[in-house]
């Protein structure tokens, strides 16, 4: 078998190659805005944030129970000791506790300095206002001390970490109203094809609804993003020159699918060695080879293939971690796990592939793939279907059913 694209592969550059080209040559967006913080999730926070307060601000139970001096009894022994009063959550004892008194805490309640130690309701006996404890209590037990998960002054969080939800609420526990962040980054998108209509408009022979724009308007729903959408670009090479020239004025990148190959009216390329730079054309990848990278004035352009399984793996493997970078985000990648294949996958060596698979949690507890189905690059089935890529090497000549592949989920979780 004779992958054909694969032919001129020694002329493409690998995929890591690429990334590492692009990574190098792409900035991180300079302007920071401060926002409140609920609207911060997802968000990229611009500067390092620290702690006003120790957290907890104040020495606390960990458990609804009743708090004494250790200092004063014998842990080995069963005791008793006169109770004082509470302190509830919100509500602190603001009395005198002398020897020989404990005091009854509920959890989150402030436990006064001389009183160490935490007993919890369940293990005690309260009988006429004397609580008896008892033998064998760990000194010190169910006390949370001030600043134990961090102290005033310390860093909360770092620059550069993508705000997750578990942030946010650090971020307010600590009292932290609002938050600077890197600004959105402004990303523009179109479709490019005499063949395409939108998905409103009715199909006629030699039409197909456009799918790719609602695709990349998902993939980029991500609140570090400000997106446009430029609609679809028929085959006018003039039309295409003037809206990616337009939107490069006010767009930090311009995405395009389409229009990337070799075609008689492909026109990516020519435009950008008319009006702008070329950083590479073509990748080693299947599906994804037509792909361009370069810069219209000072905007990024990413030329995407015209079809949509072409598109997502190009977004995911090559656009998205771009983007990441260009808005200061940390750099991350893809989870990757070795499975098993259940069935023979036919593969022609040349280029690096990424199939669409199925992976599943066997009974024998091991993780098992397959294929999701025809890997051709117009297949949106397969894609919907998949739940992985499957990672073939550009060395690959085919997997036999019981070897180990490197999978790459598309979600943490996966059927059962």
């Amino acid at each position: 078998m004779i992958d054909l694209c694969s032919l001129d592969s020694e002329k493409l550059l690998s995929l890591d190659h690429a990334l590492k080209n692009i990574i190098n040559s792409v900035k991180a967006v300079s302007g920071t805005e401060i926002i409140p913080l609920p609207d911060a999730l997802g968000r990229i926070l611009a500067l390092t944030v620290t702690s006003p307060i120790d957290l907890p601000y104040e020495r606390n139970s960990a458990m609804d129970g009743y708090a004494f001096d250790s200092t004063e009894v014998n842990l080995e022994s069963s005791f008793s000791l006169q109770l004082a009063g509470t302190s509830w959550a919100g509500n602190p004892f603001v009395g005198v506790i002398n020897k020989g008194e404990c005091l009854r805490v509920f959890t989150g309640a402030v436990v006064p300095g001389q009183l160490d130690t935490v007993v919890m309701q369940e293990q005690v006996k309260v009988i006429d206002n004397r609580v008896h404890f008892p033998a064998s209590i760990r000194s010190g037990q169910f006390i949370r001390p001030a600043g134990e998960d961090i102290k005033a002054g310390e860093p909360l969080i770092e620059a550069t970490k993508c705000l997750s939800a578990a942030d946010i609420g650090y971020l307010a526990a600590a009292g932290i109203h609002h938050v600077r962040v890197r600004r959105p980054l402004r990303i523009a998108y179109l479709a490019t094809g005499d063949e395409l209509v939108s998905p409103s408009q009715p199909l006629s022979s030699g039409k197909i609804f456009e799918s790719n724009r609602s695709l990349l308007r998902s993939l980029l729903n991500d609140a570090a993003f400000t997106i446009t959408d430029l609609g679809i670009i028929k085959d006018d090479k003039s039309e295409l020159k003037e809206t990616l020239l337009d939107a490069a004025d006010n767009h930090d990148v311009i995405i395009s699918t389409g229009g990337a190959s070799v075609g008689d009216a492909d026109f990516i390329k020519e435009i950008l060695d008319d009006c702008g730079r070329v950083g590479f054309w073509k990748i080693a990848v299947k599906p994804g080879k037509p792909f361009a990278f370069g810069w219209l004035k000072d905007c990024v352009f990413f030329g995407l293939p015209g079809n949509p399984v072409s598109v997502m793996v190009a977004f995911d493997k090559i656009v998205m971690p771009a983007l990441r970078q260009m808005i200061g985000a940390r750099p991350t990648s893809a989870l990757r796990i070795q499975a098993v294949s259940t069935e023979n996958i036919k593969k022609a060596p040349g280029r690096q592939e990424f199939m669409r698979g199925i992976l599943s949690f066997s009974e024998d507890n091991r993780y098992e793939v397959k294929s999701a189905g025809n890997q051709g690059s117009h297949i949106l089935s397969v894609l919907s279907r998949a739940n992985c890529y499957i990672d073939l090497p550009a060395t690959s000549r085919g997997v036999t059913a019981g070897e180990s592949v490197w999978v790459e989920p598309f979600s943490i979780q996966i059927e059962r």
